[in-house]
């Protein structure tokens, strides 16, 4: 069972149902939870061949409305995504520097429904030794704390800001096209990456492509079962999907899946809507 279910069974049980009545609102707690999943990824500093550090301290920002709704519940939420993160990481073989925490706050500048995420990585006090010493089971040494969006200090630079004119990620809004660019082909030439829906042929012309309802997604797909934010399809060798907390799922190849390898002609089903995907050299 993936996590993402797991953390959506957990909570169901939560406050004899508050939970329930209380996320009707725009902002749903598994895409939150997709959405840290993301920021885990996309902010993963590798170490050495054994271990690969992701931030552990989150803080997710939400419009007035929806921040005065699940406020009461911040508490029992911050645990419940906190405890996600702890099992992703475990999934993914990730290593933390110091405790996990997430954190709701009010952003006067998101509408309802957005929000966005924000992350460092904060190493405990009993890991902050002299600089070069050995940590613990292994850890890598702590250098100074990292300010939200920044990897540590002590780790090579990485992309974590939007470009200039760039709007803030999260639910609602596409992904920057920094995080990852698109792998070099094997033998010289360039590899070409499009998908086809319903015979209409989208290029995939970035790192990542995000499908989905709304019109903010990179290619919008017009189905009730559709999730606005639905998945992400990321270019490379090899390329991959993955889901991004939606509430159908999806379907890669005839496996129900949340992230999955894709090949030439990959057959992916979000809602009642099938896609294909497609990569060619030349």
């Amino acid at each position: 069972m993936g996590v993402l279910k797991k953390f959506e069974q957990r909570l169901e049980g939560l406050v004899n149902g508050t939970f329930a009545k209380v996320f009707k609102s725009e902002v749903q707690p598994v895409e939150i939870a997709g959405a840290l999943q993301r920021e885990c990824d996309n902010n993963a500093t590798i170490w050495n061949r054994d271990r690969t550090v992701v931030p552990n301290d989150f803080i997710v920002e939400l419009s007035t409305p929806d921040f005065e709704r699940l406020s009461p519940y911040s508490g029992q939420l911050g645990d419940e995504l906190a405890g996600m993160v702890r099992d992703y990481a475990k999934q993914q073989r990730y290593t933390f520097m110091g405790p996990i925490k997430v954190n709701l706050e009010k952003a006067e500048d998101l509408d309802t429904g957005l929000y966005r995420v924000r992350s460092r990585t904060l190493a405990s006090s009993s890991s902050q030794q002299a600089p070069g010493a050995p940590q613990p089971g292994g850890q890598p040494p702590a250098g100074p704390q990292g300010g939200y969006g920044y990897p540590p200090a002590a780790a090579p630079p990485m992309p974590s800001a939007p470009p200039p004119g760039a709007r803030p990620g999260g639910y609602g809004y596409p992904q920057p096209a920094t995080q990852r660019p698109a792998a070099a082909p094997m033998g010289g030439g360039q590899t070409r990456y499009w998908i086809e829906i319903n015979g209409t042929r989208h290029q995939i012309s970035r790192a990542t492509l995000v499908l989905g309802r709304s019109t903010e997604a990179d290619v919008r797909i017009d189905d009730p079962g559709v999730s606005r934010r639905h998945c992400e399809i990321r270019t490379g060798t090899p390329s991959t999907i993955q889901d991004l907390g939606s509430t159908n799922g999806i379907v890669v190849d005839g496996q129900h899946t949340t992230r999955a390898t894709l090949r030439d002609g990959s057959r992916i089903v979000v809602g009642s809507t099938t896609v294909i995907y497609r990569q060619a050299e030349g």
